[in-house]
């Protein structure tokens, strides 16, 4: 057996992490919609 010596260096980053989120609020914004649809149909019946 050949023994080994070795050195483990640890550094902060020079530049910040960036953390990239790509969050789809698509869902609630349709829901929503609708929901503003309807009650413009309900008040508006002669619109559509």
């Amino acid at each position: 057996m050949v023994p080994l010596a070795g050195c483990i260096q640890l550094r902060a980053p020079d530049k910040p992490i960036e953390i990239t989120l790509n969050v789809n609020i698509r869902q609630e914004v349709v829901v929503r919609l609708e929901k503003d649809v309807q009650d413009l149909i309900k008040k508006n019946p002669g619109i559509f």
